[in-house]
């Protein structure tokens, strides 16, 4: 169906993408002039002002409002709860383009702060079902990460998985008040700045001695 752009709350569920590239952008605003939108996006009925939750195609939503448009192609759909939707936007992610670790587990802490799940276990198996026990233990050390340093860091969806771990580990050894007081700014450092900052700390952390 053609939705009025009027009628889609874009942020009716949490997202799961932390960073927007522009000249990615750039380019969609520019397929869709030359070819229109080859794939719908995904909504579902809620109760507000606008009827119209989004659960996938943000960027092509984006577009479609910055390109002017009044309506875009949508297809409707009826998850049981919140928590299915969110599992589908998650799931429909993970297919197009990969969710960085650290979306992954802002995502959770997020759900978890709005009541979604009631533990974190619970968000993992609901969100990320067809993960391996290793990489649901891994995502929970990932949580302790977000929790911590949330706001605290720039560019964090940008954190490699194994950047992530050995913060995790660093965590777990209780060396965080340690961390935050080497970590600079943020609002005049780079992450990489920061992480040069922290690497004598996570050193320390997890040598044999520590």
């Amino acid at each position: 169906r053609d939705i009025p752009l009027s009628e889609i709350d874009a942020e009716a569920l949490p997202r799961d993408r932390a960073s927007r590239d522009t000249e990615a952008m750039a380019e969609l605003r520019h397929s869709i002039l030359r070819d229109g939108l080859r794939q719908p996006i995904e909504l579902f009925p809620i109760d507000g002002a606008r009827p119209y939750g989004l659960i996938s195609g943000h960027r092509r939503l984006a577009a479609f409002r910055a390109l002017g448009r009044d309506t875009i192609p949508a297809f409707l759909r009826t998850p049981a709860n919140l928590p299915e939707a969110l599992a589908a936007m998650v799931a429909e992610n993970e297919v197009r383009a990969q969710i960085s670790p650290w979306e992954k587990a802002r995502l959770i802490l997020t759900c978890l702060a709005e009541g979604q799940f009631e533990t974190p276990d619970a968000a993992i198996d609901a969100l990320f079902p067809a993960q391996s026990r290793q990489k649901r233990s891994r995502l929970r050390g990932h949580l302790m990460v977000a929790e911590c340093f949330d706001g605290r860091l720039a560019t964090p969806e940008r954190l490699s998985q194994a950047r992530l771990d050995r913060l995790a580990a660093a965590l777990r050894g209780g060396w965080e008040e340690l961390l935050l007081d080497a970590l600079p700014d943020p609002a005049s450092h780079s992450l990489e700045t920061q992480w040069t900052a922290l690497t004598p700390v996570i050193a320390e952390a997890l040598s044999p001695r520590a």
